[in-house]
Parts: structure tokens; sequence; C-alpha cells
């Protein structure tokens, strides 16, 4: 039985690059020692992270302006490295708030600045996103902060705020790579690696030149922009076995036919759930349609005491990790970049057959 793994993350990753890490796993080009093992300050490490650096650049098409680095933490830390390090002095940031994670990101920056939210959809249970027209943009701002794809609530934005007055900051932790990005319309561009780039453990992080100031006077020395830009990002030891394997990724996803081709594939998937999803009278989708997300598709069951049994039949049917996040409940399928269609249409077939047993 072939096993397809819907977890919002650790996601899944494509068989091809699992393949090849196995193959060097115990020695990694030839060196009789584990990409695990291999120093960070060796020149394979260096070129290892040369061409991961340049192969990214490349997909993303990111401008020679903008600083590219390999951190720890997870998003979490950024919530906090953001302004901390981007504030430039100035006493306020703007964070538009759409979903779960966005709020986290709003709660944390209270810490360190005022925060103005220019949208909230909670009052919606973060089922939209509110109209432009309705935002109260703060002009003197130091940054915007968005969340283009909320994993939790399933809502996508299918647009990029116009931030023209300020610098724009997005957490792209879920969406990275999944389409073609216009780097240049983003300050600062942060991302964990646990869905569609590698194992956890990484977090990459795109920053325009003219960011990288003084931080705020107490920040930690692993929190400084500017020192991880200085060291290259072995500040400290880095995740090594992280990088080497986001490099796999980036070299697959150049193999697949670059970001147009896994958008269109993206794109299919999604609408194709969302198809049967709709049309069923057992499975309800409540976001609004135009924002649902590409990446993470929520759903509930009619009978909602059917769920259990749903995510263990779905288990024992080799669709795993169907559980929703346990602050909302209900199912997720989680369907990245490395999610093949015949994954998702194996998950269309077991709905079915579930309603139709069970409706």
């Amino acid at each position: 039985m072939h096993v397809y793994n819907f977890s919002s993350g650790p996601a899944t990753l494509p068989q091809e690059v699992l393949e090849q890490a196995q193959a060097e796993l115990l020695s990694y080009q030839n060196l009789g020692l584990s990409a695990m093992e291999i120093s960070h300050r060796s020149t394979e490490f260096e070129e290892m992270l040369k061409k991961t650096e340049l192969n990214l650049r490349e997909l993303l098409s990111i401008p020679k302006n903008y600083y590219v680095l390999f951190l720890q933490g997870g998003a979490r830390t950024q919530f906090a490295m953001v302004p901390m390090n981007i504030l430039r002095g100035k006493q306020s940031a703007d964070y538009i708030k759409c979903g779960i994670w966005s709020k986290l990101a709003m709660d944390e920056a209270k810490a360190y600045c005022k925060v103005n939210v220019v949208a909230s959809s909670e009052a919606n249970n973060y089922t939209t996103i509110p109209p432009v027209a309705t935002w109260r943009l703060n002009s003197d701002a130091a940054y915007l902060h968005y969340t283009p794809n909320e994993t939790i609530n399933g809502v996508e934005f299918p647009f990029i705020p116009d931030s023209s007055r300020v610098p724009l900051v997005a957490d792209m932790s879920s969406t990275i790579l999944s389409q073609p990005l216009d780097v240049n319309k983003f300050g600062l561009i942060y991302a964990c690696a646990q869905k569609n780039i590698a194992p956890s453990g990484l977090t990459i992080v795109i920053i325009r030149d003219d960011l990288i100031t003084e931080p705020m006077p107490g920040t930690p020395t692993m929190l400084n922009y500017k020192n991880h830009i200085e060291y290259g990002s072995i500040y400290n030891t880095p995740p090594i076995f992280c990088i080497y394997m986001a490099g796999l990724m980036f070299q697959w996803l150049k193999k697949q036919g670059g970001l147009k081709v896994i958008a269109e594939r993206n794109q299919n998937k999604a609408e194709k759930l969302y198809r049967y999803i709709d049309q069923s009278d057992f499975y309800i989708n409540n976001v609004d349609k135009t924002y649902r997300s590409r990446m993470n598709v929520p759903f509930t069951l009619c009978k909602p005491n059917l769920t259990d049994k749903f995510v263990d039949e779905a288990k024992q049917n080799g669709l795993h990790n169907l559980k929703g996040h346990p602050r909302v409940g209900g199912l997720r399928a989680s369907i990245y970049n490395s999610m093949p269609e015949h994954g998702v249409d194996a998950l269309i077939e077991f709905m079915k057959e579930f309603a139709n047993s069970h409706g």
C-alpha cells in the first residue's frame, strides 16, 4: 500500500529526493562521511551552501540587493527578530490578522513596538480577508507584516498587498516556492522549511540590504541579522543536514520545470479537492472561495462525531495525518509541492467511500 502524508509539517518529501538522500546518507560526495557529519567550516559544506543558495536565487529570481540567510528557530523566532531588527527607530508596525499564525506574529511584536491592526477577519473565524478598501494602513509604520497562507485556517492571499509606503514583510512558511514570486515587492521574507523545503530545523530569511541596520538595544547576538550576514549563515553551527535536504529539493524543483509548472500542479490539486468537497453534502469547507488556500484544505464532516473514525480509517487506507489542528479541530489535507496529484485522487476516492458508508 502506498502511503500519502497530508501533514501540515513536517510534510511529505518527493520519493526521488528521499532516495537520493538515502543513497548519500553514509558517504556524501564519496567522502566517507554523512552530510550530517561534515564540518560547517569544511570546503565541502561551503560548496553545498553556495550551491543551495544559488539554486534558491534562481528559482525565486532573487535580486542581488537581497541577502539570503539559512538560520534556525522557525517562524516563531522570526516573529521577534523582525521587529528587533527592522523597526529602525520607529515606534509602530502594521499587521494584517487573517489567521492564527498572523495573530501569533502580531502578539509577539507587541513586546517590541506598538502594533497597528490593519485588518482582521477574527470576527469571521478567519475564513476570509477583509476588503482592501477597509484596511487601516499607517504611513509611519516601520513595516507591514502579513501571512500569505494560513496553514491552520486554510486562507490564502491571492494577491500581494500594496505597501509601497513601507517595507512589506511576509511569513511564507507554507507558501514559499509554490508559485513564481516577485521578490522585489518585499522587504523581508521568512519561511520555516518543513512545508515545501526540507525537514524541520531550517529557517530561510530573504532580506533587502537597506533594511540591515542596528537592531534594538539589548537584541541578543543570535537574533541580530547583521551577525548572520557577516558570518555567511555560520555565526553558529548551522543545520547542515537540513540545508543539504533543501539543496536537493531546490534541484528537484528545477527538474520539474520550475515554479510556473509547480504552480499549475498546485492549482490543479487544490481545485480538484475543493470541487469534490463543494459537490458533496457530507463534507464542508467554510472558507470564502476567493481566499481558499492551495496548500492547506481544512474541512469538516456533516456528522462531526465521525471525525476520529474518518482519521482512523483514512490511515488504514494509507492516508496519514488528516486530523485538523487542535485549535480548530475537524480535518485538514495539506497538499504542498511534494504531494503528487494521485495522492489527492486517492484521498477523494476514500472520501467518497466514507461518505457512502456513513452518510
